[in-house]
C-alpha cells in the first residue's frame, strides 16, 4: 500500500498496482465476512460483476475459511432484451468468477424473462427480507455505482430496483471493458439496485482500478456531492472504503 487517506466519511486506500489491490480489498472482504459470522448465524452479500472486481473475487474464492454455505448472495444489475443463455449477461459473470467455485447458500439472481416491473418487485421483496451486511462494488467511467448513471441517479430513490435506459458513457465502458464487441451490441436497458439499497449495506467496498478510472475517481473525491457524479455519494457512508491502484488515483 502506498498510502492511506480519507475524504469526508471515505477511506482511501491506494496502491502501486492493481494486483496488490484486489489482494487487499480481498483480505479486507473476507476478514469483515469472518467477523461478522462470528456473531450472526448468516449474512447477506451484494456484489457487482464487473472486471473490476476480478481480483477481489479471484482472492475470495480462495480463501478456504469462508463459511459460504452461510452466506446470501446478490447482485446489483442485470441486462434487459438478452437471452438467458447470454454470454455477456452479469449473472454468467458472477457465477464464472464466485459462485460456482464457492457454492454461496442462497444465491438471488436478477431474472430478466420476468416483466421488468414484477421482477422490480420481486427483487425488492427479496432484498427487504433482513438487512444487506456486506457491498462489495465499482464506480463506473460516468461515476455510475451500479447502473445509475447521472441522469438517473436518485440519492432518495424510493425504489430499491428499477428499471433504467443506459447512457451512452456506461455502454460504452462495457465496450471498453471488453464485454461487448461493440457499442451497438450493448443492451440499451437494464434492471438495477438504487443508490439507496446499496447504501443500505452495513459495510461498503469499493475497487475502482486502472487509468480509465481515474477521472471517476477525481471526481468522486473531489466534486460536490451530487448526482451529477452518483458515486460522490460514497463519502457520506459511514462504513466504505474505496481501493485504487495509482493508475485510477493519479496526483488527486
Amino acid at each position: 500500500m502506498i498510502m492511506k487517506t480519507s475524504v469526508d466519511a471515505l477511506n482511501i486506500h491506494i496502491y502501486s498496482d492493481r494486483r496488490t489491490m484486489g489482494a487487499d480489498a480481498g483480505a479486507d472482504v473476507a476478514a469483515k465476512i469472518k467477523e461478522l459470522l462470528l456473531v450472526k448465524p448468516t449474512i447477506r452479500m451484494i456484489f457487482a460483476a464487473a472486471p473490476s472486481q476480478k481480483e477481489l473475487l479471484s482472492y475470495l474464492t480462495e480463501d478456504q475459511e469462508i463459511e459460504w454455505s452461510r452466506i446470501t448472495a446478490f447482485h446489483m444489475e442485470e441486462y434487459l432484451g438478452l437471452p438467458q443463455d447470454a454470454a455477456y449477461m452479469f449473472r454468467h459473470f458472477l457465477h464464472k468468477h464466485l459462485v460456482s467455485q464457492v457454492n454461496p447458500q442462497i444465491v438471488n439472481w436478477i431474472d430478466n424473462a420476468n416483466a421488468s416491473d414484477i421482477e422490480c418487485l420481486r427483487y425488492t421483496q427479496l432484498l427487504q427480507e433482513a438487512p444487506i451486511d456486506i457491498v462489495c462494488l465499482g464506480i463506473g467511467e460516468n461515476g455510475h455505482l451500479a447502473f445509475n448513471d447521472p441522469r438517473v441517479a436518485d440519492f432518495k430513490d424510493p425504489e430499491l430496483v428499477k428499471q433504467v435506459q443506459l447512457d451512452d458513457a456506461s455502454r460504452q465502458q462495457q465496450v471498453n471493458d471488453g464485454c461487448f464487441p461493440s457499442f451497438d451490441d450493448v443492451p440499451t436497458h437494464a434492471i438495477t439496485l438504487t443508490i439507496p439499497a446499496l447504501l443500505a449495506g452495513e459495510f461498503l467496498f469499493c475497487m475502482a482500478p486502472s487509468k480509465s478510472k481515474h477521472q471517476a475517481v477525481k471526481r468522486t473525491l473531489n466534486e460536490p456531492v451530487s448526482p451529477n457524479c452518483p458515486s460522490t455519494i460514497l463519502r457520506h457512508h459511514p462504513n466504505c472504503t474505496l481501493y485504487v491502484d495509482r493508475d485510477a488515483y493519479g496526483h488527486v
